[in-house]
Formats: structure tokens, C-alpha cells, sequence
């Protein structure tokens, strides 16, 4: 299958939002040694993509909210197929279909970004002033010339960590300069994509189902030390493209949890203990606030009544008299 649209889309991106900052004054020359006008023109590419991709990664939180509240009946078939694991992921699957919860959903804005990824890498690779093939999906020969020099602190954009002197003298870089940028960078998007989904992961807690536990640590710790090595083949472009996913995301994902916090699973009961145990609201730290126990209503004080033929203690004036034995 050709991925000729891809690389025609995403020049087209490309080339747009440089003509835009162009249009509104950004240089198009070297400050710092950085041609910010081809910078912007990737970050906005980011940009342009999620915004596209807002609808998929709203069905992703969704997704993810239906994945939490099955964890408890997930737990319950995990004990009740203890040992049988055909039959419990036969049960599982039924379980997703039927309360319409897909457990790769959370992968899916990823999955959509890889062609983004990958049309961008082949786009920036073939960025070199010798490249016979300048005007191939849509550029003309100027913006092939200025997008091959332009730089990131001097070094081009097309450049990589492994580039060696020979791939970086048409570009007229430092090696030492490019792999210093570069090194920086590859950092930079490992940590990002460290936080990515470490920050996912401790608002919505791990997953019982081992299968989807077994993706969360793959985008925790999997993603992140693969970088280490597909890094230093990663043009110094694509690294800025993925470093900006990555502070869109955080952000991003900041503000969902914010406004769709997730939900709080109810505490297991400890064996030998009861379970019903009053719920905790208002007061402070969300203790209830201690009630004030109604007194009971002061009894009157029993009065020893007079022995026979005692004459009464401190008679009542007006009071009425004992009366007198009958002889």
C-alpha cells in the first residue's frame, strides 16, 4: 500500500502553517542559530493533528471509565476460572462486548498518530540539498532549499544522533554540535513519554485485568527505554514533533481528569471485621462532624417519704394537713 498521501498531507501541513508565520513576520533567517518559522511549522503540525484527534481521545477517557467500573465483575471472573484461562478470557470478552467496553481503546489516539509519525520521518529524512527529488509531494525548490537549511541551534532539522560527518556535510553541520542537540532532545522525549503515562496511570489506578495491566506497563516502562535506542534514528524534527505530543498530551489529559476526575474504587473489607461502617462526609478532611449526644431528661430527686408518726419536714404553707387517724 502507498503512503504517498500520507507524505503529501502532511508536507501540506507543513508548508501551510511556514507560509503562515511567514505572513505574520517570523523570521524566516537564523536567530540563535534557529529558524523558528520551520520550529513552529512542526509544533503547529501537533497542534492540527490533536485537534483532529479530540473526538477519538474524549471515546478514549470513556473507554477507560467503562474499563474501570468492570474491574470489580473482572475480579470476580479472575476468582471464579481461577486456573482456566481459556475459559476466563472467553468470559471476558463477553463481558466487553456486552457492557460495550473495548480494552485497546486506550491505545487508539496512538495508533492513529504512528501514519502522523511516520510521514513526517520519511518527510524530514529526504530533506538534503542533494536530493535530486526536491519538488516531490508539493513542495516547490524553494521551500525544499529553506526547510534542508533550516536549523535548531544549528543543527538542521533532518539531522540525527547517528548521523556521521559524511550525511551532515551537505548540510554544512557540526557532528559534535547535532548529536549534543539531539542527545538533549531524545532526553527530553523519554522523559515526556515517561510522565505521559505515568500521570494516566496514577489518577485512574492499575488495572486488575492482567491483559490490560500488561499494556500499562508496556507504555510505562516498554515505550519509554525502546526510545533509548530508535532515538538516535529519529530526526532532530520528529524529536520536537513527539516531545510537543508529549506536553500537549500532559496538558491535555491535566485538564480532562480535572473536569472527568475518575472513579474511586470502594475499599475491600478487612477479614474478622464488619463491613458496614458509617459514611464518612463533611467536617474536616471529610471526617463526619461529631453529633452532640441528646441528654436525657433529668429525673426529680426521690424524696424519702415521712416515717409513721413522724410529724412532716418544712410543710408548705397553704399545704394541706395530714389528716388524723380515726380513733
Amino acid at each position: 500500500m502507498s503512503l504517498d498521501w500520507i507524505y503529501y498531507a502532511i508536507s501540506w501541513i507543513l508548508l501551510t502553517w511556514h507560509s503562515a508565520w511567514d505572513a505574520i513576520g517570523v523570521p524566516v533567517g537564523a536567530v540563535i542559530g534557529t529558524n523558528w518559522a520551520w520550529i513552529l511549522a512542526i509544533i503547529f503540525l501537533v497542534v492540527t493533528v490533536r485537534v483532529i484527534l479530540f473526538p477519538v481521545f474524549v471515546k478514549q477517557i470513556k473507554s477507560q471509565r467503562a474499563m474501570q467500573a468492570l474491574q470489580p465483575k473482572v475480579k470476580e471472573l479472575q476468582e471464579k476460572h481461577k486456573g482456566d484461562r481459556e475459559t476466563l478470557q472467553k468470559e471476558m470478552m463477553e463481558l466487553y462486548r456486552k457492557e460495550k467496553a473495548n480494552p485497546l481503546m486506550g491505545c487508539l489516539p496512538m495508533f492513529l498518530q504512528i501514519p502522523v509519525f511516520l510521514g513526517l520521518f520519511h518527510t524530514l529524512k529526504r530533506l538534503n540539498p542533494t536530493n535530486p527529488g526536491k519538488t516531490l509531494y508539493g513542495w516547490t525548490a524553494d521551500q525544499f532549499n529553506s526547510a534542508s537549511s533550516a536549523k535548531l541551534f544549528t543543527a538542521p532539522i533532518s539531522g540525527r544522533f547517528g548521523s556521521t560527518a559524511a550525511d551532515l556535510a551537505p548540510l554544512g553541520a557540526n557532528t559534535g554540535t547535532v548529536k549534543l542537540i539531539a542527545g538533549v532532545l531524545v532526553l527530553i522525549m523519554i522523559a515526556t513519554t515517561y510522565l505521559t503515562s505515568r500521570q494516566m496511570i496514577l489518577k485512574t489506578g492499575w488495572a486488575e485485568d492482567p491483559q490490560q495491566r500488561m499494556v500499562q506497563r508496556l507504555m510505562l516502562y516498554g515505550i519509554p527505554v525502546s526510545l533509548l535506542v530508535s532515538g538516535s534514528i529519529f530526526p532532530i524534527g520528529v524529536i520536537i514533533y513527539w516531545v510537543t505530543n508529549n506536553l500537549f498530551t500532559l496538558g491535555q489529559q491535566q485538564w480532562v481528569l480535572r473536569k472527568f476526575p475518575p472513579l474511586v474504587p470502594p475499599k475491600k473489607a478487612t477479614a474478622g471485621k464488619t463491613t458496614a461502617q458509617p459514611a464518612k462526609t463533611g467536617g474536616l478532611l471529610g471526617r463526619k462532624a461529631a453529633q452532640p449526644v441528646a441528654k436525657a431528661p433529668a429525673a426529680a430527686p426521690k424524696v424519702a417519704g415521712p416515717k409513721p408518726g413522724a410529724k412532716p419536714t418544712n410543710p408548705k404553707k397553704g399545704g394541706s394537713r395530714p389528716a388524723k387517724r380515726q380513733g
